[in-house]
């Protein structure tokens, strides 16, 4: 049975929506201006010098970078939340690239060998986002009840039955 005693649920709850989706958008921008500041275009193949070390950066360390800072906006539960910021960016990127401009012997990734590049790029997101709850709660793992984040106590706990 639904508990419909407190009222302010339904304003927490689309608090924390609203803040995930600030993160998200954070998350996407750091992703999306990475890859700017960069150069590079992952979604695109050249041959052997498509894998330099500015595009391995690019692959990890920018995701990661996004995981963090989405994770510090959203507070804990934000390492599930930074698996989409670089995820919603490559899809974007994927399917907003024109073909007929590319020069001869460049073409784009095949659908198989792009998802294994978004699937690591959002694993380095979610390490970000591990790194920020880290930092965030100071420790990983269980705490006395007087240590925890003060967003997650509930002041009236033996009421809520």
């Amino acid at each position: 049975m639904i508990n419909f005693k407190r009222k302010r649920d339904y304003k927490l709850i689309a608090l924390d929506f609203t803040w995930g989706f600030f993160a998200l958008l954070v998350g996407s921008a750091i992703v999306y201006f990475g890859d700017r500041l960069l150069n590079v275009s992952l979604e695109v193949y050249f041959g052997i010098s498509t894998f330099s070390p500015v595009w391995v950066l690019d692959l990890i360390f920018v995701p990661l970078v996004a995981g963090f800072f989405v994770s510090l906006i959203y507070g804990l539960g934000g390492k599930m939340l930074a698996h989409f910021a670089p995820l919603f960016v490559r899809l974007f990127g994927y399917y907003s690239i024109d073909t007929a401009l590319f020069p001869s012997g460049v073409e784009l990734l095949p659908i198989g060998y792009w998802i294994l590049i978004v699937i690591v790029s959002m694993e380095a997101a979610a390490a970000g986002g591990l790194i920020g709850e880290f930092t965030i709660k100071k420790t990983y793992g269980r705490r006395p009840k007087h240590l925890i984040h003060k967003r997650y106590q509930l002041k009236n706990a033996e009421n809520l039955d």
